[in-house]
């Protein structure tokens, strides 16, 4: 697994006005991927973007577009979201009744595939696909809104799923009231990959840097490092 925290920052909080520009600041600001929040008003209780909204950003930077489909059913989509720049593409285990047909059209669009659990989902739903995953999206809180207090119970899930991924090379993201505060506290669960978005994003463009910084920090502090180097 990574040495390195990758900051994966939320669009969900940017200023949608001017997105393509969000997207080529929060990058500059040293940003590794970019998360796309997907919702649909059916499987979470709010509506955000599509795959047009995607595509018209993808030509503002080369970072990797990581998609979070909160869409059911999401199979139908796929293709759609592949064509528009994803990267990576994520489902929700709780919004598909073929979980391994899912992974696997994701991978045969030549994308990463990962699947997404809610706080309340256990980890063992996954034990049979672990083949098939690039990426494991656990929740810290549940989804549909920015800006929603951390949940402490996941991050024993978080150590659980890292056991249960072995030695296999699948990252593990974190997704969810992230900060400077709660950032450590996942990282040394196991967690690769730190989802932000009122966390980086608050302050406007000026603070994006610092904020971004900040979490990379409480994330890769030397002790966690040292801990990663076991792993």
């Amino acid at each position: 697994m990574s040495q390195k925290t990758i900051i994966a920052p939320s669009v969900l909080s940017a200023d949608f006005s001017r997105l393509g520009e969000e997207v080529e600041t929060i990058c500059q600001a040293g940003a590794d991927w970019i998360h796309l929040d997907v919702m649909d008003g059916h499987f979470v209780p709010n509506i955000t973007f599509g795959p047009p909204v995607i595509k018209a950003i993808r030509n503002r930077t080369d970072k990797v577009f990581d998609c979070h489909l909160m869409i059911a059913p999401a199979d139908p989509f796929l293709g759609a979201f592949a064509d528009a720049g994803c990267d990576i593409i994520t489902v929700h285990a709780e919004a598909t009744t073929h979980l391994d047909r899912s992974l696997q059209a994701i991978r045969d669009l030549g994308c990463k595939a990962g699947v997404s659990l809610n706080p309340s989902t256990p980890e063992t739903v996954i034990e049979y696909v672990l083949d098939r995953l690039d990426l494991i999206l656990l929740m810290t809180v549940n989804p549909g809104f920015g800006g929603q207090a951390f949940i402490p119970s996941v991050v024993e899930k978080v150590a659980r799923v890292r056991a249960m991924i072995g030695p296999r090379p699948i990252l593990i993201e974190i997704d969810g009231g992230v900060t400077p505060e709660t950032a450590p506290l996942v990282a040394r669960a196991g967690a690769d990959v730190l989802v932000a978005g009122s966390a980086v994003f608050r302050g406007g463009p000026e603070a994006y840097a610092g904020n971004i910084g900040a979490l990379r920090a409480a994330a890769d502090d030397p002790g966690l490092a040292a801990l990663r180097k076991t792993r």
